[in-house]
């Protein structure tokens, strides 16, 4: 064979390969297409944010601004409250409590208890009545989703200390109004709301060290890292990439606000936000395909 025969035949070759390459290779607007394709199959409603803190021209909001119950994202901003009053020195997180299942509501006063049954963490149940640490309650009520844990721990920094300081991080439309389980407020309607973008801004806000001081951050994402609920963002993606994330689900309604970190160090926020959902697993799943799409975006 000839050289100019084998330059052609290696020239072929690599224009073939660079083809080929380029074809696996999608844009952000092809991937925003792909996302919508899988939002028109799920029978509910839908919000996305996505950000990508390595390029923030890669963004993704779709109804990012529409209002859901928070169901169990809004125990990420009592954690993050929680942080906050001990740098302010009103509490420390190795301080102990009484735990009790005794609850007010804030619709009359009236008295209210948790009920296990309901509840995704039953350890805690075990523990009324003994002294706890601040920081045990809270891991439970990260990693486990405890709503007992949870409602103790708003009740001692406040729900409108809470919402205050989720404004200051720019998130303005998030409230947190009460703790879990309030019968009597849900059926007025008083319930903990957020919006995806509100979620994308206090995710992001930990990520990049200003949700607190940078050690307090880097303290809540080693306690987000430990979610033990992982059904939506993480389902598809492999097991070794670390995904700070907490979820939330009640009838109709799932949830997960996540910080992906990438082995490359092109990390991202992911926001998945569910309501109306006709068929609970699988709209779950659909919602981790779109976050498997994002995945493949970010690491082509």
């Amino acid at each position: 064979m000839s050289k100019s025969v084998q330059y052609m035949l290696i020239s072929i070759c690599l224009i073939m390969l660079v083809s080929c390459n380029s074809k696996t290779q999608i844009t952000l607007n092809e991937l925003i297409d792909e996302v919508n394709e899988i939002k028109s199959n799920i029978n509910g409603d839908i919000a996305v944010a996505f950000l990508d803190l390595s390029n923030q021209e890669n963004q993704i909001l779709i109804n990012n601004t529409k209002s859901f119950h928070a169901a169990s994202t809004m125990k990420v901003p009592v954690m993050i409250e929680l942080f906050k009053q001990q740098t302010e020195k009103k509490l420390s997180l190795n301080d102990s409590i009484v735990l009790k299942n005794k609850f007010k509501s804030i619709v009359d006063g009236s008295l209210y208890k948790m009920d296990i049954g309901d509840d995704s963490d039953d350890i805690t149940y075990s523990k009324i009545d003994t002294n706890q640490k601040l920081y045990d309650l809270m891991y439970s009520m990260i990693t486990t989703s405890s709503n007992l844990a949870t409602n103790v721990l708003i009740e001692l920094v406040g729900a409108k200390n809470t919402t205050a300081t989720m404004r200051s991080l720019g998130a303005d439309k998030i409230e947190v109004l009460r703790g879990v389980e309030d019968q009597k407020a849900y059926d007025l309607g008083l319930n903990n709301s957020t919006t995806a973008n509100d979620l994308l801004v206090i995710m992001k806000a930990i990520s990049i060290g200003k949700a607190g001081t940078k050690e307090d951050c880097e303290k809540m994402i080693s306690v987000l890292l430990d979610q033990k609920w992982n059904d939506m963002i993480p389902l598809y993606i492999p097991k070794e990439v670390k995904i700070a994330h907490k979820t939330g689900s009640i009838t109709g309604v799932h949830h997960d606000a996540a910080i992906v970190f990438l082995p490359s160090g092109k990390n991202y926020v992911l926001v998945l936000l569910s309501k109306n959902l006709k068929d609970f697993d699988k709209g779950t799943k659909q919602l981790a395909e779109i976050s498997k799409l994002i995945y493949n975006f970010m690491t082509q």
